[in-house]
């Protein structure tokens, strides 16, 4: 069966015409992993609304409707189905075009989610820099759906999640999803779900109980060590390539990456519903599933919503193939299907690594960065003996002495650098996630002392998750592009900005395809 190639198929907006059923049901058909997050299903029989991906028996098209985000299924009066799980669909991709706001608007609810706050609309809109009345109409333009409505679709498939992955108490699942009150909570369930929190947690473990098809994405299970989750992506994926990233600059005691078994471990920490949360995560890629099973230290269970998000972030989970690899294409070297551009699941230790990495090799800042660890960072018990530190929070960092700094090995421009980059992050002026305010969080980062267009270029790639940043002056930049295109003059930042105005909106995902040509 021939199915639709991703690029026929628009950017999520609400209900689908019916004049793309027919190239939608091929989709569904084929479960297309493609389209997985882009395209959601409602089957008018059921009442219940499902990723493309789904393995249940294939609607009529008759009795179907097609949705671009799950939201716009749920406001049609759908509900989620417990065997596809939609909330472990990939999310949305970074669009660098008019619709970039409304984007942004919706990272900034997803996160405000996932970190088990309450967010209102005037807040968001006031960190994007516009009215609230104008960002609700540019949101519902895009989306299909009101922020409001939008914000309860999050908040109640995160707390779906939780009730289905963890044990968690109704009432903690009702807070660490943005819920003020445990009335509301039930209220929305019902309205959204027509059963309680406490009956789907029942219905989901028969469901488990009776799956027929050990394939079917999704679902959870309990190890000896910890809980066993997934999250999906759309293929193609370049596994191998962001496995080498990461193994070229492991951190020992931080990382292990095995990029043979299609692994990454790590330790994590960070402040979640103003508690501390501290643990692991074994991420292992399984791509005849498109998919990644994800153990998780029992630490952090409380704060999944946070911790999925974050691997979303350090893994490009949510690029399309579809959008980025045709502009790539442009680039005069061999293509690579599914590029992905490693981010952070940590964005200040991001900006250190940037930053200690400035003027020396990456084995020299892998160096550095490690002697950090190890002076700074709190030990940590994990299953595995290479394991057993965090890295340094940005207030341990920002009240050191620059003297103890110094003796790792670190030049003074470096720690003050390092110092001022801490003190900026611990005193809240500087926020380094992916849904941050672009443009006033650079103006930040180039005001700080010892950080050029190099780290802030890297830091909004990595951190914030800017797809379009790209560090024209770095050498493996410049060296790959003479390489490839002779006609440049060497090593000159100004003919490469000009040449990779070309690979707009995804100028990153083309830095990493250069900085690729010159692994050895």
């Amino acid at each position: 069966m021939t199915t639709p190639r991703p690029a026929t198929l628009a950017l999520p907006q609400g209900e689908y015409d019916g004049a793309a059923a027919g190239s939608l049901y091929a989709a569904l058909r084929a479960r297309d992993a493609r389209f997985d997050g882009r395209l959601f299903v409602g089957v008018r029989s059921t009442g219940i609304y499902c990723r493309p991906v789904c393995r249940v028996r294939t609607p009529l098209l008759r009795n179907c409707r097609f949705f671009g985000n799950a939201a716009s299924a749920e406001g049609a009066g759908f509900r989620p189905c417990l065997r596809c799980r939609p909330e472990l669909a990939p999310g949305l991709a970074f669009v660098d075009s008019s619709r970039t706001l409304a984007h942004a608007a919706a990272r900034l609810l997803a996160r405000a989610v996932q970190e088990g706050r309450d967010v209102a609309l005037p807040e968001v809109a006031a960190r994007l820099g516009v009215t609230d009345r104008h960002l609700r109409r540019i949101f519902t333009a895009e989306h299909g759906v009101a922020p409001v409505d939008y914000l309860t679709t999050q908040r109640l498939l995160q707390a779906k999640q939780l009730l289905t992955d963890t044990g968690l108490p109704v009432t903690e699942v009702a807070l660490a999803s943005g819920f003020s009150s445990l009335r509301r909570f039930h209220a929305a369930f019902a309205e959204r779900y027509r059963l309680s929190p406490g009956a789907l947690r029942r219905e989901r473990a028969g469901v488990a109980a009776d799956r027929r098809d050990a394939s079917e994405p999704g679902g959870a299970r309990h190890t000896a060590r910890g809980l066993v989750v997934r999250l999906g992506y759309r293929p193609p994926y370049d596994i191998a390539g962001v496995l080498r990233f990461f193994a070229r600059r492991q951190l020992d005691g931080i990382e292990q990456v095995d990029p043979g078994a299609g692994r990454i471990a790590r330790t994590l920490a960070w402040t979640h519903g103003g508690r501390h949360v501290a643990g692991w995560l074994d991420a292992r890629f399984e791509p005849g599933r498109h998919e990644i099973a994800i153990e998780v230290a029992p630490a952090l269970v409380p704060a999944l919503g946070s911790l999925l998000q974050r691997v979303r972030q350090g893994l490009d989970l949510d690029a399309d193939p579809a959008l980025v690899d045709p502009v790539i294409a442009a680039l005069p070297a061999p293509p690579v299907p599914g590029l992905r551009v490693p981010g952070a699941m940590d964005g200040f230790e991001a900006a250190v690594r940037v930053v200690l990495g400035q003027q020396v090799t990456v084995a020299a800042a892998r160096t550095l960065t490690s002697r950090l660890v190890q002076a700074f960072g709190d030990p940590i018990e994990t299953p595995w003996p290479g394991l057993t530190r965090l890295f340094p929070t940005a207030a341990t960092i920002a009240g050191a002495a620059p003297e103890a700094i110094g003796r790792l090995g670190i030049v003074r421009q470096r720690v003050r650098a390092l110092q001022a980059l801490a003190a900026a992050v611990a005193g809240g002026t500087l926020d380094l996630h992916p849904g941050a305010p672009l443009a006033p969080t650079v103006d930040t980062l180039r005001a700080l002392p010892g950080l050029g267009e190099w780290s802030v270029q890297l830091i909004a790639l990595r951190a914030l998750g800017w797809p379009d940043a790209f560090p024209a002056s770095d050498i493996g930049v410049l060296d790959a592009l003479a390489r490839v295109d002779p006609t440049l003059p060497p090593r000159d930042a100004r003919a490469a900005a000009a040449r990779a105005e070309a690979w707009r909106p995804w100028r990153g995902y083309a830095a990493m395809r250069l900085w690729q040509l010159l692994e050895p």
